[in-house]
């Protein structure tokens, strides 16, 4: 599967066999985290749990124990084998869904979510760094953007598969379905997937010893492009998941449509046009970025600053076809900086420290985003009650959208200091390979 004058280096066809099989693990990563979403009635009724106890489940506790180890797991990841790393990883969450449809209390499936959650935080961080391994840097926002349609693929099919599965044969059965393929596909991980070695897309050898966490967040933390782009991509998903969790609810109470059609919309937007947003940000960053290392972040902020006027209108539209007709743009523009964020920060930090820079930056992503995006909103609806009634969530969304305006500055300032970040990262790079 190697060329044959090339050592150490994979074919197109082994390369891109690699991505195909992760984009189908981070697809079964979406499936598993989206599901209770849709499931929350019928589990509401069965068990008998508060909306805070649902809300605990599907946000904060599980962004917290997801995003938190996914640091020391993925300063494991850049020293062993990330291949086998993510076929454990994928049996682990993928074994806690199923058991999720055993649970007969609150507390059994809090433990489910979490041991869910566990598993995931093993998955992203050292696919990133395998893929950075893979793909050079002018190829690596492409091949990052094609493995992050996991997210609106796996959300579509979280949506379809959760609701039609409810609806025939129960909440538990859902669980199982989604959940038992995924074990037998860390099988085929395990087995046909290849590890890389390390540095091999840019003919780097590794050098010296792994810096520890810490050491990896302060190198980060002193590139004032990674922390503009940090938080730009942080206050991107917090308005993202947002959408994500609560426009369902606003076209409910709004515009009076049903929760299947409802599902049924928003899963063919949030997975087709989503997905077309993911993948077409991605080709674009590299495309200008090739030729203006700036535009590796800039084609982000445009991206939010003409999605903008768009996501508005969602919220003033006077009817519910409207409002998912101008939701299509938003939804595709706003998945631009996926790609692009985690490529770049692949690009700041030395070889040693790839999985655990993408598990920072996806501390911070899923703390903010994930954690904070749909409590805001809920809090912020809640404060406007008493003035809007049940038009309280149409305001607070509209509010919550806003914050791209914030985040399109932040990736405008980090595209102006990446250039000079990623080189002084290649010369300690060099440092480090002079002095081992």
């Amino acid at each position: 599967m190697t060329q044959p004058n090339e050592p150490g280096v994979f074919s197109p066809a082994a390369r891109n066999y690699a991505l195909g099989v992760l984009v189908v693990v981070y697809t079964f990563n979406f499936i598993d985290r989206q599901i209770l979403s849709i499931l929350i009635e019928p589990i509401k009724r069965d068990l008998g749990l508060s909306d805070g106890q649902l809300g605990l489940l599907a946000g904060f506790a599980f962004a917290l124990f997801y995003a938190t180890l996914g640091i020391p797991i993925a300063r494991f990841a850049d020293r062993s084998n990330r291949r086998n790393l993510i076929a454990l990883a994928l049996a682990i969450w993928s074994g806690m869904t199923a058991l999720s449809g055993l649970a007969q209390n609150f507390w059994h499936l809090l433990l489910a979510r979490i041991g869910v959650g566990v598993g995931e935080a093993g998955c992203s961080p050292p696919a990133h760094s395998m893929l950075s391994d893979y793909f050079p840097a002018n190829k690596r926002s492409t091949a990052l953007g094609i493995y992050s349609l996991g997210i609106p693929v796996g959300i579509m099919f979280g949506f379809f598969a959760g609701g039609w599965m409810n609806e025939f044969f129960g909440w538990r059965t859902a669980f199982f379905v989604v959940g038992i393929p995924g074990v037998l596909l860390a099988i085929l991980v395990r087995f046909t997937v290849r590890e890389p070695e390390r540095g091999m897309s840019e003919g780097r050898t590794v050098a010296g010893d792994q810096p520890t966490i810490m050491e990896t967040f302060r190198y980060l933390w002193q590139k004032p492009s990674f922390r503009h782009l940090a938080f730009g991509g942080a206050l991107t998903a917090f308005v993202g998941y947002s959408v994500v969790s609560w426009v369902p609810a606003f076209l409910i109470r709004s515009h009076g449509m049903g929760t299947g059609e409802a599902g049924t919309y928003l899963g063919l937007i949030l997975g087709i046009p989503g997905g077309i947003g993911i993948a077409l940000g991605g080709w674009l960053a590299d495309y200008f970025g090739a030729r203006d290392t700036r535009w590796f972040l800039w084609i982000v902020s445009v991206a939010l600053i003409v999605g903008l006027p768009f996501g508005v209108g969602v919220y003033l539209a006077a009817g519910p076809y409207m409002a998912l007709l101008l939701l299509v743009l938003p939804v595709a523009l706003g998945n631009f900086y996926q790609a692009t964020t985690f490529a770049q920060t692949q690009g700041l930090v030395t070889l040693r420290m790839r999985s655990v820079a993408a598990a920072v930056l996806l501390f911070i992503l899923n703390i903010i985003g994930l954690g904070l995006g749909p409590s805001v909103t809920g809090w912020l609806s809640d404060m406007l009650r008493p003035q809007f009634g049940v038009e309280s969530l149409r305001w607070a969304l509209l509010i919550v959208g806003l914050v791209n305006i914030w985040a399109a500055w932040h990736y405008y300032v980090a595209g102006k200091h990446l250039k000079n970040d990623m080189e002084k990262t290649a010369l300690d790079e060099q440092a480090r390979a002079a002095a081992a």
